[in-house]
């Protein structure tokens, strides 16, 4: 706004333009680190919590492991956790961040193997002592690392003082929560299938299991019978397996009652086939026609049916039986066994079982009261043992992971003996390990197991005698689920699960700090010492030294001398699972911590969607055996984050987003900002050019608060209007600042930060940018000294101290920025601040109706003005002075406010007559229309308004306004 007009003076210098050194360009990744260190020097976490007579608000951090650069899943879900914590600060609580780290376990100590097999080194040559301090040192290392990593993101937290799995009085508490599952009856030692990992030689829990596509052999194994009766004694019992390796291990078949059976005869084969015309198989019929087909018989015969009650009377041997000679290793009766488990989907009705090597076929035995015809004939390397005949040493699986030679052996093993009917290969989903990925094996080996179903004697009964119980009233009267899906995954999971196993086969972790009786049996009274004194011992120990008393020398001989015969105990060596650890950590974190959780419960644990079978799983399971009940009173889950087409990242593939890469190139609000504007419950994608569009709202977002700054710049509260003394129009920004603070309000507390960022940016953009600020503007830079320059002034005042605490814990560096502009000091910040109290007197329904019907005539208006500036009829649209066409009622209102201002034109005439033929319309508003006309008069050289009264005043080619503006 500036004279153009030679001979004129040029009143720039008169007007009141936005002054700010806020740049339109943020430099986010060169400044941000600035900001960090400016916190860290302020000590912004302690200083909050200086801020007495808070409710408190606790979110427990899930542990991440620390062995690893951080992806963009950690950093989806730390800067969720940030979100949360910092709008609950803002809104009045004391809410607190301690961040932690899972220290112990797998991933760690397949590390430092790794780096032992590099150097050619032996773990198992190694003192066990030396090995986990190798482990710990590893752990430090990353822990580092990756706390500067989530640093980087805008992470608040007691970043000082985190807590790690493997401090002292971490591993003392974890020992002493195992020992309320050994004092209360909870834990047993069992024999049953285990997920296995042949690689990682160790038991695995359902969490560390992930499913990939895998090729299996398929075998088809006619059992003869033994024992039978009639037409079928001559008859063998067909069944499928894509484990031919367990075959050797096989101790009985499984039918279930309400499948139909058949007796088939074989009529005519093709060549090469494995069967012979006149051999009897019994198949279901549903699955009789594939199963011949592929065994290459040409022709069949459905002889009968075959009962249940037939089928249950049945005897088979083995395949093998006989095979070894006078060894008769697998001479034994092979019983058939009815089983619900059974299915004619695929296969043929019938199912091999092997109660060592599956969950189904374990439970079958353990129904029937056959525990001691368990098999023992796999080793750690899921290699046959010394004892098998024709395949000891032959192993599943290699140390890498490779199919090894069991397989193929027992195949040619069962041609031999002539008890293979088909054979081939099926690629299908197959369980492996999530660290290692590796397949791994069902086997049966001693561990130590927490039931679920068995009553806790503790005494906390509230919620359940059992810890199933009292997992399943937690979830559904405890917890709040966000998304609610949450709540019937979890459930359904706990609902089905078996029993918890706790031990795993390593070095790094907690140990299982108990003793058997050497002379008992498992299911004896006495085969577990439960005494407190030697309880106390190991606790002691353990936070004075960590539980690395456990293995030194003489340790048995310190925690039960004295009071129990040493040499009539075993020390248990297993260490927990990983997951014992970390679901423990309510219990040093939220409960021993000072700065934890008054009543030792979390308000929200936050993960992602993999987690309930994890962290939210283990966490539930393990509270419910300690404290009663659930550790959280409510569960956040996200989604995965996927690449920019939607599928799953990969390093191999390529298809990663590294956080460091994106906060190097935009910065980490923009990253943070891409978290908000995402619906985190569902899968989110991540890309070059999603993070552009990103950018761009940045951009916008960042314009609108640089308008603000630069507004500002001569506003004092010497100035400031009370909202009755405003104008209509600052009235009507009051009403929707005062609608708006109630959805941010809601949205926060209901973690809804898209909903909260998309409100807050549509309200910035359309209804200020677009809007407010756009009409405003005149009055903001031409007007003198006024009362409703002031006014406007005032209402900028009050958006400023609402955008920039709105929208800090989202852009927590650029609203720093914004913060500073206006309040610099060694120890101002925004996040020191609440989000001030919005008045709902400021609310005004009535207004806000008539402002609707305002904005609605104006769209039309300036898309009227839009057509004339296309086609270059005019440049500006203080060149117009249009009139618009309307009802009586709606000229009624416009009549009340100044509506060629509303439009930025330099007049405008309102009609009630019928608009005349070619009138501009839109189509979403009934009843305006407007026409084109050029305004009358003079430009002023101050205002740019065309107006008949320029050129008439004391200043030199002015209009009224600005020549009193002048003056």
């Amino acid at each position: 706004m500036c004279a153009d007009t030679p001979d004129l003076p040029d009143y720039k210098a008169t007007l009141n333009l936005p002054e700010t050194d806020f740049p339109m360009r943020a430099g986010l990744p060169k400044r941000e680190p600035e900001w960090l260190d400016r916190w860290a020097k302020i000590g912004v976490y302690d200083r909050l919590r200086e801020k007495t007579g808070r409710a408190p608000f606790t979110l427990h951090d899930g542990p991440p492991y620390a062995n690893g650069h951080l992806h963009i899943g950690h950093a989806l879900n730390k800067i969720l956790k940030d979100m949360v914590v910092r709008s609950q600060q803002m809104m009045g609580k004391d809410a607190r961040y301690i961040p932690g780290w899972d220290c112990h376990g797998l991933p760690i100590e397949w590390k430092i193997e790794e780096q032992y097999r590099a150097k050619g080194k032996n773990k198992d040559e190694v003192p066990v002592v030396d090995f986990r301090q190798e482990c710990r040192k590893f752990a430090e290392g990353w822990v580092d690392i990756q706390r500067e990593e989530f640093k980087r993101l805008g992470v608040t937290g007691k970043w000082d003082n985190p807590y790690l799995t493997m401090n002292f009085h971490a591993e003392r508490v974890i020992a002493e929560e195992f020992q309320k599952f050994l004092m209360t009856g909870t834990l047993y030692q069992g024999s049953k299938p285990v997920m296995w990992s042949p690689v990682e030689k160790t038991a695995l829990a359902e969490a560390e299991i992930e499913y990939h596509d895998h090729k299996s052999h398929t075998i088809w194994v006619p059992f003869r019978i033994a024992g039978g009766f009639g037409d079928l004694a001559s008859a063998r019992v067909v069944i499928w397996t894509t484990t031919p390796w367990t075959i050797p291990s096989n101790k009985a078949v499984a039918f279930n009652p309400s499948i139909a059976y058949g007796l088939y005869r074989v009529d005519a084969t093709a060549e090469e086939s494995w069967t012979a015309a006149g051999d009897l198989y019994l198949l279901s019929d549903a699955l009789a026609e594939e199963v011949l087909t592929k065994s290459r018989v040409t022709e069949h015969t459905r002889l009968r049916d075959v009962s249940a009650e037939e089928l249950g009377g049945l005897t088979l041997a083995h395949p093998l039986a006989g095979l070894d000679g006078a060894n008769g290793f697998w001479d034994y009766p092979v019983p058939m066994i009815d089983g619900d488990h059974v299915t004619d989907d695929a296969g043929t009705g019938f199912v091999h079982t092997a109660p060592s090597h599956g969950a189904d076929d374990y439970e079958a035995f353990v129904k029937r009261g056959w525990t001691d015809r368990m098999t023992h004939n796999v080793g750690e390397e899921s290699e046959f043992l010394p004892h098998v005949p024709f395949f000891a040493g032959l192993q599943v699986f290699d140390r890498k992971g490779k199919e090894g030679k069991a397989n193929t052996t027992v195949i040619q093993k069962l041609v031999e003996a002539g008890a293979i009917i088909a054979r081939g290969t099926v690629n299908h989903s197959y369980p492996h390990s999530w660290r290692s990925k590796a397949p791994i094996i069902f086997r049966n080996t001693p561990q130590w197991f927490a039931a679920i179903d068995r009553p806790v004697g503790d005494g906390q009964d509230t919620y359940g005698t059992t810890i199933r119980q009292r997992a399943l009233t937690s979830i559904d009267q405890l917890v709040t689920w966000t998304p609610q899906t949450g709540r019937n995954r979890l459930y359904s999971m706990i609902e089905a699960r078996p029993d918890w196993v706790l031990s795993r086969q390593r070095a790094w972790g907690v140990p299982l700090t108990c003793f058997t009786k050497k002379d008992a049996l498992p299911t004896d009274p006495d085969f577990l010492l439960r005494d407190p004194a030697v309880n106390a011992r190991i606790v002691d120990a353990f936070e004075a030294e960590g539980a690395d008393a456990w293995y030194m020398d003489g340790a048995k001989e310190r925690f039960l001398g004295g009071l129990h015969d040493t040499d009539a105990y075993t020390q248990v060596f297993d260490i927990l699972d990983v997951w014992f650890d970390s679901g423990s950590t309510h219990a040093f974190v939220l409960r021993d911590r000072k700065d934890g959780s008054a009543d030792g419960l979390a308000d929200l644990y936050l993960e992602g969607t993999d987690q309930h079978r994890g962290w939210f799983h283990s966490s539930m399971l393990q509270a419910c055996g300690t404290i009663g009940r659930a550790p959280y009173r409510g569960v956040l889950t996200h989604g995965f984050t996927l690449d920019a087409k939607g599928n799953k990242m990969s390093k191999s593939v390529g298809n990663t987003v590294a956080p460091e890469k994106v906060i190097q190139q935009y910065g980490a609000d923009i990253l943070r900002l891409w978290v908000a504007q995402s619906d985190y419950t569902t899968d989110l994608r991540i890309g070059d050019e999603i993070l552009k569009g990103v950018a761009d709202s940045y951009r916008r977002l960042r314009n609108t608060m640089r308008f603000l700054l630069g507004s500002l710049n001569d506003f004092s509260e010497d100035k400031r209007v009370a909202p009755e003394a405003m104008p209509e129009m600052e009235r009507w920004v009051l009403h929707r600042l005062a609608e708006l603070d109630v959805t941010v309000r809601e949205g926060y507390a209901k973690y809804d930060f898209q909903g909260v960022f998309q409100a807050i940016f549509t309200f910035a953009t359309v209804d200020l940018s677009a809007f407010y600020f756009d009409v405003r503007k005149d009055v903001l830079y031409c007007d003198g000294a006024s009362a409703r320059r002031d006014a406007a002034l005032t209402v900028l005042d009050i958006l400023y101290h609402r955008l920039t605490t709105w929208l800090a814990p989202i852009l927590v560096f650029t609203m720093e920025e914004v913060w500073l502009e206006r309040f610099p000091g060694d120890d101002s910040s925004v996040h020191l601040t609440d989000i001030p109290e919005t008045p709902a007197r400021w609310r005004d329904e009535a207004l806000a109706a008539k402002w609707s019907t305002v904005r609605r005539v104006r769209r039309v208006v300036t898309g009227a003005l839009e057509v004339q500036r296309t086609a270059k009829e005019i440049g500006a649209s203080l060149e117009a002075a249009p009139t618009v066409y309307v009802d009586a009622a709606t000229a009624e209102v416009l009549k009340t406010v100044t509506f060629d201002d509303i439009c930025i034109t330099s007049g405008i005439h309102v009609s009630t007559d019928a608009a005349p033929d070619g009138a501009f319309t839109l189509d979403d508003v009934v009843g305006v229309a407007a026409v084109f006309a050029r305004a009358d008069g003079d430009k002023c050289q101050r205002c740019w308004k065309i107006l008949p009264d320029v050129g008439r005043h004391a200043h030199a080619g002015v209009c009224a306004r600005c020549d009193a503006a002048l003056s």
